[in-house]
């Protein structure tokens, strides 16, 4: 798994995310629209993409599309 591939899911997730948009640098909380739906829909993508479980309070602390990245693969290295 790679950045460019990621973002390129989480972009495809989202109606209102152009392709090509996103960046690893890009803050989650400021994407347009960010909202409580857009958190559940990254918990959903890191569960039937990756098969990760991401809680909530884990999700509060990731800034940036980068950070959601290392989350999910720090998580499926160690296997939880």
């Amino acid at each position: 798994m790679d950045i460019t591939a990621f973002i390129q899911k989480f972009e495809a997730e989202f109606e209102d995310i152009a392709p090509g948009s996103i960046t690893p640098s890009t803050k989650i909380r400021e994407i347009e629209g960010w909202g409580s739906m857009h958190a559940l829909i990254v918990v959903a993508l890191a569960d039937t993409e990756y098969d990760v479980t991401i809680m909530g309070e884990e999700l509060k602390k990731v800034d940036t599309i980068q950070d959601l990245f290392n989350l999910i693969v720090s998580k499926r290295t160690s296997g939880k």
